[in-house]
């Protein structure tokens, strides 16, 4: 789910100790390197400093917490508060800076959702229809009924464990790093179905995969894996990171070429909170509506199997009984939303408070509940 255990924690040592996810996947290196995790790319410009204004002390002290407290809320990298778009709060930890790229883990969903909102947008893609999966239109496949909307409210009804117990029995972590690792979409579109399309909510970072691939074969007829590598640089180039400045965002690929959309991108806090501030102003971005409207409706409506979830984000709404709270519906407004990855990346939008929230750094299963609390607090006071 959100707090993916000692998941990619694990697994994700390959980054953490300077390995790109090519090397994990087996992949030739592609034209961009691998970064190293809470390190900037040679290539990632540094941004000016920002001209903060006075800061209230008690919003202050809230913000700074989520520093100091590190024994219950874990390692914080990078804190930005913007309010009416202008950044109110910037800070860092130790050896990062504006200019670092740090990894969006499942962050990187909730992009692959406006991806997908693009293309519907071009009429290259259908929200209700059929999702166009190759391995799913055999006669009496099962399958073949789901459609792009059961993916984003991860509803598919396909067989999947994000997280395995042990963590390498997961379908994630062998997707990412074992044997589905050179065709993560063939691994993850070759699972059986086990309950009916919109039956089951079932948090799935092969979904985003799935999703992924579906955009790419809709970019390119290609199936040569630089083909689609470019195909979908060039489309995140021309219709996201051009459009807001988001110049840092760097997605990863697989050995097909197929984008890792629900894992794995890279950006610093800066560019993450300028895609905060394109839902916040839900799809709009320097005056130029990118999304329509009826692409927001559809993100932040709560999905048929779970209130606390929209398409492909988090929302701050009740979740069925039994299941772990993703942001604070007992504390902040209805209209708060979230794009959550593992150990603790946050963008947190607020739109009635006219607020963006980015923490991203490393904090453990066992201190999330007092990450939140934090977070709370922080959204609270604004």
């Amino acid at each position: 789910m959100i707090t993916k255990k000692t998941l990619l924690a694990s697994a994700a040592l390959a980054l953490l100790t300077g390995w790109s996810l090519t090397h994990a996947a087996g992949q030739m290196a592609p034209p961009a390197p691998g970064p190293r995790f809470g390190h900037s790319l040679p290539d990632a410009p540094a941004d000016t400093p920002h001209p903060l204004p006075a800061l209230d002390p008690a919003i202050k002290a809230k913000a700074d917490a989520l520093f100091t407290d590190a024994a219950a809320v874990g390692e914080t990298r990078a804190l930005l508060v913007l309010r009416d778009g202008r950044p109110i709060y910037e800070r860092y930890g130790t050896g990062f800076g504006p200019d670092t790229k740090l990894i969006s883990w499942s962050m990187a969903k909730s992009i692959t959702a406006v991806l997908t909102g693009f293309l519907v947008a071009d009429g290259q893609l259908s929200l209700n229809a059929p999702a166009p999966v190759a391995a799913w239109q055999r006669s009496g496949d099962p399958r073949g009924a789901i459609t792009l909307a059961d993916l984003l409210h991860m509803s598919s009804g396909l067989e999947h464990v994000e997280e395995g117990d042990p963590v390498w029995n997961g379908d994630t972590v062998t997707m990412l790093f074992g044997t589905g690792a050179q065709d993560m979409a063939g691994f993850a579109e070759a699972k059986p179905a086990v309950a009916r399309p919109g039956e089951v909510f079932n948090y799935s970072s092969s979904t985003s995969v799935i999703l992924a691939d579906i955009l790419t074969d809709a970019l390119t007829p290609s199936q040569g894996a630089d083909a689609r590598r470019e195909a979908m640089r060039e489309f995140i180039q021309g219709r996201l990171i051009e459009p807001l400045g988001m110049t840092s965002l760097t997605p990863e690929f697989d050995a097909r070429g197929t984008m890792i959309g629900g894992s794995i991108m890279h950006a610093t806090a800066r560019d993450y909170a300028r895609f905060g501030e394109f839902l916040r102003n839900r799809g709009v971005a320097n005056g130029q509506r990118l999304l329509p409207e009826s692409w927001m409706d559809f993100m932040l409506t709560p999905s048929p199997t779970d209130g606390g979830y929209g398409g492909h984000i988090w929302l701050n709404r009740s979740r069925p009984a039994g299941v772990g709270p993703a942001l604070w519906p007992d504390r902040g407004p209805n209209d708060l939303f979230a794009c959550i990855g593992h150990q603790g990346q946050y963008i947190i939008v607020s739109p009635s408070q006219r607020v963006t929230i980015v923490r991203l750094g490393i904090t453990r299963d066992d201190q999330f509940p007092s990450l939140r609390g934090h977070l709370a607090d922080l959204q609270g006071a604004l």
